[in-house]
């Protein structure tokens, strides 16, 4: 008990100096969906409606984890939404008009994306132009191509695909659910004892095992509720159409946060990106490679970019040249923003990313239970960021001058 004590004045004391870490975006989740389910009871919260946020959550979160390597870097990206757009039309093209097998399809999508990142970091690392504006010309570029690739004919369906249908579309078993929430739940445990193991031998301070513990049954509790609301019957008429099972999309992303996490923040790569972000010159002068740790970011951002556009074609059945754009980019931004990771670069993890697009997923779902004016929900959405934003340079500004 004296463990948890501790444990709990500890994080007191780093969100008082400043360090308030994912905790806004959790808050933002908890609220929101209190206030949503208290203005439309029966209808926001209900099985069906959880299946559809997770799924319309899942391209904001992919381009924001992306963006959030990029962002680390003090760097941004604008072109990010037009990326997923180009990435989506490639990938319509070849399923479409040319055939090829779905998954090579989906495979030369996203190396587009991988061609584009490498491309607009080159310039941002060999030129010395500010990411601002490469990346805007390269959103007003990318709008071009995604025009030249569908072609005249407006829009390119891809509903005869399976394979890119079930993205987004298409649920495991019961049985494979209750088994994802195994191995996530077992990956945890495994991973951070390992992880106190080592820093015990290197004789570090593992951290108390009452808070390791905590958040291992913090974990089942969560993702548990999650899988057994979507195992049971979701759909609003169960006679004509069964829907039942987790989303596959929910593992994709579970594959996507863990390995993307790890290569942060267990791998010399991801101290770099941190080092670089904290101080350019210093790392510089360790003996870093400034130029490459900003190539590898722009790639790995507009790879994630161009694989949020194929899940975007997934749940729109179709390419037009409108994908990626409206307010796709700015709601990935907001997602990473709100989740905690700073503008001003140097801090921020790719959960972060996962938790701030649910929040927008939130909003992004209720708003309109709750009124059909868009003008509301653009101004909604828009104080949501401009508070994250906020609480992000109070809480620089307390842990600088703390």
């Amino acid at each position: 008990m004296n463990a948890l004590k501790e444990a709990l004045s500890g994080y007191g004391a780093r969100v008082r100096s400043g360090d308030i870490g994912m905790l806004s975006s959790v808050l933002g989740i908890v609220v929101l969906f209190l206030l949503f389910t208290i203005a439309r009871p029966g209808v926001f919260n209900t099985a069906f409606n959880f299946g559809n946020l997770l799924a319309q959550s899942a391209a904001v979160i992919f381009i924001a984890m992306g963006l959030v390597f990029v962002l680390l870097l003090g760097e941004i990206d604008l072109s990010a939404g037009f990326t997923a757009g180009t990435g989506a039309a490639v990938l319509a093209v070849l399923v479409t008009n040319q055939g090829w097998p779905p998954y090579v399809a989906m495979l030369v999508a996203v190396l587009v994306g991988t061609l584009i990142g490498l491309t607009l970091g080159s310039i941002v690392a060999f030129l010395g132009i500010p990411s601002f504006v490469v990346t805007l010309a390269a959103f007003l570029a990318l709008q071009g191509v995604i025009l030249l690739v569908i072609g005249s004919g407006g829009t390119i369906p891809v509903r005869n695909s399976d394979e890119v249908r079930a993205l987004m579309n298409a649920n495991m078993s019961v049985v494979g659910g209750w088994v994802y929430l195994a191995l996530v739940v077992g990956f945890f445990v495994v991973m951070g004892l390992l992880r106190r193991r080592a820093r015990s031998r290197a004789g570090l301070d593992p951290g108390p095992a009452v808070t390791f513990w905590a958040g291992a049954v913090g974990l089942l509790v969560v993702l548990g509720l999650v899988v057994l609301v979507l195992s049971g019957e979701r759909s609003p008429n169960p006679a004509a159409t069964s829907i039942r099972g987790v989303p596959y999309i929910l593992p994709i992303t579970t594959v996507a946060l863990i390995g993307l996490s790890l290569l942060l923040t267990r791998t010399s790569f991801g101290r770099h990106v941190y080092a670089v972000g904290g101080n350019k010159e210093a790392a510089r002068r360790a003996g870093i490679s400034v130029p490459g740790i900003t190539i590898l970011c722009f790639m790995i951002n507009s790879s994630l970019a161009a694989f949020g556009g194929i899940l975007l074609a997934s749940r729109l059945g179709g390419v037009d040249p409108g994908t990626g754009g409206a307010q796709t980019l700015l709601f990935a931004v907001a997602a990473a923003v709100i989740g905690g990771t700073s503008l001003f670069g140097g801090r921020g993890f790719v959960a972060s990313a996962v938790l701030g697009g649910l929040v927008i997923g939130i909003i992004q779902n209720g708003l309109p239970l709750v009124t059909s004016e868009s003008g509301i929900q653009f101004v909604v959405t828009g104080l949501v960021l401009l508070l994250a934003a906020s609480v992000d340079a109070i809480s620089r500004r307390r842990s600088t001058s703390g």
